[in-house]
């Protein structure tokens, strides 16, 4: 098993629960961390056999444009991309960081984190 981390995924995007928040926007953080069986791509040498971190950032990127009210909406949509385009994933974290939130406060950034394993198939 190894781990593929993408950190730091910069993105403006239009997610919150006042309407100030979607009409504005504001920067978002997001982290993820991938469990795959890399044993594969780690002897063939071959993209295919891997889990591709431009997919990824692709996914982050194409989700975090959809405007959401949750950040907990918005991590999931990703979580289940991730799952359902990419069969080599095992277990997957996401987390999204809305910086400097507008909660009243000197706050550096809210952050909501969701992991999800790999439902195994039984007969």
């Amino acid at each position: 098993m190894g781990v593929i981390k993408v950190k730091n995924i910069r993105v403006f995007a239009h997610h919150g629960c006042l309407k100030e928040e979607t009409a504005i926007g504001s920067d978002y953080r997001v982290d993820l961390e991938i469990k795959a069986d890399l044993s594969a791509s780690a002897e063939s040498d071959n993209l295919g056999d891997t889990v591709d971190y431009v997919f990824l950032n692709k996914v982050v990127r194409e989700e975090m444009l959809r405007p959401s009210k949750l950040l907990e909406t918005v991590a999931q949509r990703i979580l289940n991309r991730i799952f359902n385009e990419d069969k080599l994933v095992s277990k997957a974290v996401v987390a999204v960081s809305k910086i400097n939130p507008p909660i009243g406060g000197d706050v550096e950034m809210v952050t909501i984190k969701l992991s999800q394993k790999r439902k195994s198939i039984s007969n």
